[in-house]
């Protein structure tokens, strides 16, 4: 079945609208804004939900970010407040007592801690600002583990995790945003690879295994189901020992 992406655009706006009504009536929707397709698309479809003036946007440099302009073009083009945090001395006042306390740290460690303190810088703004935080996360991310844990894997609600990435694409295209936004090559933020140089491959081969049931070549089949093996607990609730008082 072809997807309709405008279809499916007026279906995520009119559940965010619904979403809000039920979880936070007059509360605005905050998300941080990375210039990447799925702070885009989430933004735009929130302002067409909920109208530019309950939308806010963060953007969270650590020290000098060199595409960060492109975050500020979309919350131009969209209209919404925004703020800019700059994460650089929280990170550097985490990493020195990490490094102190534990002498080694890893690369991972380093990776994952600045989304961490980005969504911290997040969720403050929601809280000072009336705010519920947009998830941004998109299902081929979810379904390899693409994403931090405790970072921007979390959120109040999620309007993109069922969408795998070229149907966010479409669906920014039915919003009517720029291709600089919707094509804007993904990078993780992290280490300053793309998306597809860390996975070891392209997300058109993810979209198509996910959706279309498309096997790839055996090798690049195996790291996907390891993947997505080895990262399910990311999608999961926190386990609870399932007490019950005798």
């Amino acid at each position: 079945m072809a997807f309709d992406a405008v279809k499916v655009k007026n279906d995520i706006v009119q559940w965010i609208r619904d979403w809000f009504s039920e979880n936070g009536p007059g509360c605005n929707a905050v998300l941080g804004i990375s210039g990447g397709k799925d702070s885009s698309v989430a933004a735009a479809l929130c302002v067409e939900a909920l109208g530019k003036e309950r939308v806010i946007g963060v953007l969270m440099p650590n020290g000098e970010q060199f595409d960060i302009d492109v975050s500020l073009a979309l919350v131009e083009h969209l209209g919404i407040e925004h703020h800019v945090i700059n994460i650089k001395d929280a990170f550097s006042g985490m990493m020195a007592p990490l490094t102190e306390a534990l002498g080694d740290i890893t690369d991972q460690t380093k990776n994952n801690l600045p989304p961490r303190l980005r969504m911290a810088a997040v969720y403050a703004v929601a809280q000072s600002r009336n705010g519920r935080v947009v998830n941004t996360c998109n299902l081929s991310e979810d379904w390899v583990g693409y994403s931090t844990r405790y970072g921007d894997s979390v959120g109040d609600f999620s309007p993109l995790s069922n969408l795998v990435v070229r149907e966010v694409k479409e669906v920014g295209r039915a919003l009517h945003l720029p291709s600089m936004f919707v094509d804007k090559v993904p990078i993780d933020g992290l280490c300053g690879k793309t998306d597809e140089d860390n996975l070891g491959f392209t997300y058109e081969t993810l979209d198509s295994y996910i959706r279309d049931g498309v096997i790839p070549p055996p090798e690049t089949k195996e790291r996907i189901d390891t993947l997505h093996q080895r990262n399910l607990f990311k999608l999961q609730l926190m386990p609870v020992f399932p007490y019950k008082p005798e």
